[in-house]
């Protein structure tokens, strides 16, 4: 059933890839002659209008870098205020949205990096013309340009724009052309889909961009307000994530992701041929970073790609994600590293609510959320705690086994009851569900010395105390099926002498996702990566 699932999914996925092509293919002919019959149109402007220096398109040899220039003539449009009143300004951004106000005045929206202002174009004599009013009518959204002009303040509020300023606009250049029709509008992208529903009650049909549409045109995407947010939200998880662990001592190193052998075990590999030698993709950091800690780094971590050849569509899996990995020597217990777990994170999460409140409420505007429920200590739950909790609320589970999502979810709405928080460690897994390199318990060896940590009911983490010993570690890889041979310079590295150690490996795009309380990984990955996706 499964197979003729996977072949039905695959015929679909061609059928509509050979639509979409069919589809582009016409937008850009329509695009071609829409610009052909602009620039003819535009060409004619310039030649009868004597004021046709202060506005137009810039052709190409004037922006190829002849001179250096001054930076300090530039403004930001987000640094527009009323303090700015009736000086001269020189922004750069995009053609939000334009408007004509009869042949005498026009509105351009001018937005960079989020922030948006709106210029006036007003016919003057020896300043403005109705040609230029005419060209800056006529620009194409998402258009590049340059506006030269004296800050206003308007008596009354401006809607629609984030400075409540204006601009009057002297000079205006097109430095980049967009596409006359875009594939997708950005306002139709940025639209919640609540205010969808509501315009559906209301008896009005709005534009939904699905989420193939968004990802196929990621560029256009990404400039929403929501977008612009969750990917800055990202930024900051790293670089928080890079700062803490340096100031708790860890050295950031950078390991191999071509391998000969599988770092987790199993077949979810992309397998590839190095110079006629088997290798593959690297599953995690995890052996090499292992490696660091035999070397005597005593505490890493690394930033970067993992790959994962599962034939996973679900919401939460993608091909490849940005790990964030973590080893480091432990004196007694795993408790240590479950340490370093709960105050990075306590700290991650306090600083995205103080810095980040802007991207935060850009994000829930289109995707509403709650703030995310954690408490100053972070709680831990033994594994068997958690079996505990869930068959007195009726739920059946293994206790040998591994939490299905079903479980996973349970569990996390039960420990939110309880206890009053939506982020807490699970420890103490039993061991035949945890990687060959995982420490077993020293009372029962069923168990292990391992935690999983979760976010509203999902796994963000996977961390363990190590097995350092190379006869025991040995022994595990056989029993889990890995081909010993294929790791022997992994496992010769602890018979030099290995510390006891442990450490935690923490997927990038799960954090922002189930931070900002999203619905699909895809949302949260720049340019997403699943078993159908490959481009852009």
């Amino acid at each position: 059933m499964e197979q003729v699932d996977e072949e039905s999914s695959k015929s679909v996925s061609k059928k509509a890839a050979k639509k979409e092509a069919a589809k582009q293919e016409k937008l850009r002919r329509r695009q071609e002659a829409a610009l052909a019959s602009a620039a003819a149109s535009l060409a004619i402007g310039e030649e009868e209008d004597p004021l046709a220096v202060n506005y137009g398109n810039v052709p190409l040899y004037e922006l190829q870098s002849k001179e250096e220039t001054d930076l300090s003539e530039w403004t930001r449009v987000g640094d527009l205020s009323e303090g700015l009143k009736d000086n001269k300004v020189l922004i750069r951004g995009r053609a939000q949205t334009t408007r004509a106000v009869g042949k005498n005045m026009a509105f351009v929206v001018v937005r960079q990096k989020g922030f948006t202002v709106q210029c006036v174009v007003t016919v003057q004599p020896d300043l403005v013309s109705r040609q230029m009013v005419k060209f800056v009518a006529g620009l194409s959204r998402e258009s590049i340009i340059d506006v030269q002009g004296l800050v206003s303040v308007p008596s009354v509020p401006i809607k629609g724009t984030t400075q409540q300023v204006e601009v009057q606009v002297r000079k205006l250049h097109c430095i980049s052309k967009a596409m006359p029709t875009l594939p997708i509008n950005i306002e139709d992208a940025a639209r919640s889909e609540k205010e969808i529903e509501e315009a559906l009650q209301a008896g009005e049909q709005l534009v939904r961009v699905n989420q193939d549409t968004r990802l196929n045109y990621r560029v256009l995407d990404m400039r929403t307000p929501a977008n612009q947010g969750i990917f800055h939200i990202q930024h900051e998880v790293g670089s928080i994530f890079r700062k803490f662990l340096q100031s708790e001592g860890f050295e950031e190193i950078h390991t191999p992701k071509l391998i000969a052998g599988t770092s987790e075990g199993g077949s979810a590999v992309f397998k590839l041929d190095y110079k006629g030698q088997p290798a593959c993709l690297a599953q995690s950091p995890q052996l090499h970073k292992q490696m660091a800690i035999c070397g005597d780094k005593e505490r890493v971590f690394e930033v970067g790609p993992v790959f994962r050849a599962e034939d996973s569509y679900t919401h939460r899996h993608l091909c490849e994600f940005v790990g964030l990995d973590v080893e480091m020597e432990i004196k007694k217990h795993y408790s240590e590293v479950m340490d370093i777990v709960d105050r990075l994170f306590v700290t991650m999460f306090d600083h995205l609510n103080e810095k980040c409140k802007k991207e935060l409420d850009a994000v829930r505007r289109q995707y509403p959320f709650e703030p995310l429920k954690y408490l100053r200590k972070t709680l831990r739950l033994r594994f068997e705690e958690g079996v505990q909790m869930l068959k007195e609320a009726g739920v059946e589970v293994d206790p040998y086994g591994d939490l299905n999502t079903e479980s996973e979810k349970k569990l996390g709405q039960l420990v939110l009851e309880k206890y009053g928080t939506e982020f807490y460690i699970l420890h103490r897994y039993p061991l035949a569900v945890r990687p060959f390199y995982t420490m077993p318990c020293y009372d029962d060896a069923k168990y292990s010395n391992s935690f999983d940590v979760f976010i509203r009911g999902e796994e963000i983490i996977s961390g363990a105390q190590r097995v350092h010993v190379p006869e025991l570690l040995e022994e595990r890889a056989k029993a889990c099926g890995i081909d010993v041979n294929t790791i022997t310079t992994y496992i010769d590295s602890f018979r030099y002498g290995a510390p006891p150690h442990g450490g935690f490996g923490v997927g990038l795009e799960r954090v922002v996702m189930l931070f900002c309380g999203l619905n699909n990984i895809r949302k949260t990955s720049l340019f997403p990566r699943d078993p159908l996706r490959l481009a852009p």
